[in-house]
């Protein structure tokens, strides 16, 4: 069984391939929207409310713990990876997908910033021995819309971490932080001005939880 945080494409592929898949997220409007998907494809996929810290499962429930842009936002990464390894079961594997920046935003105070998960050495600091195998790839994604504007509305519109990053800015912040991200879109545009190609690198880690040998 797989479980996957945060309901993606990367449920969407497991359900495809006949997994018995449980998706979670602690948005339910996200889950919804994940439900509609999977009915137009006629999937079999389960959707639970659920926060990467403290996850609704019992222990060893999974044989695979996905993660697409998921946990890593969760406040307390050493809290999350420990939830991530008990409702695994030990031989099983822990796939994720970081993204990884030049730059990292500070966090607010008292919490871990998300990108730190696209670092090797954190999550070996956070999952230390308890995983006896990690395999650590550095990957590109293309992000291909119509055009810079395009992508910022879907991105303000549907992606959580965004949408709250507009909604705690006053109309001129928003005005300031779009023509920011505007501008950085079109610097690393590589399709030209009719259409919108971004390459970005991102860290793919798949983790074998150790097995336990009585």
């Amino acid at each position: 069984m797989v479980q996957v945080v945060r309901p993606t494409l990367a449920t969407l592929a497991a359900a495809r391939h006949f997994a018995r898949v449980v998706s979670t997220d602690h948005v339910p409007a996200l889950l919804e929207k994940g439900r509609l998907r999977v009915a137009a494809e006629g999937l079999a996929v389960t959707f639970r409310e659920a926060d990467a810290e403290h996850l609704p499962f019992g222990n060893g429930d999974f044989d695979v713990v996905v993660s697409t842009f998921g946990v890593m936002f969760a406040p307390d990464h050493q809290r999350a990876a420990a939830e991530m390894l008990r409702v695994l079961r030990p031989g099983g594997r822990i796939g994720q997908l970081f993204k990884t920046i030049a730059a990292h935003v500070a966090p607010p105070p008292g919490l871990q910033s998300p990108p730190l998960w696209g670092i090797e050495a954190h999550l070996r600091a956070l999952f230390g021995d308890q995983c006896e195998r990690y395999q650590i790839a550095r990957r590109v994604f293309n992000f291909r819309y119509a055009s810079a504007a395009h992508w910022l509305q879907v991105f303000r519109d549907f992606y959580g971490p965004t949408n709250r990053d507009f909604a705690a800015l006053a109309p001129d912040g928003q005005q300031a932080l779009e023509r920011h991200t505007l501008a950085l879109l079109e610097r690393f545009n590589t399709a030209g001005p009719a259409s919108l190609l971004v390459p970005a690198d991102y860290l793919e880690a798949v983790l074998t939880k150790r097995a336990v040998f009585m």
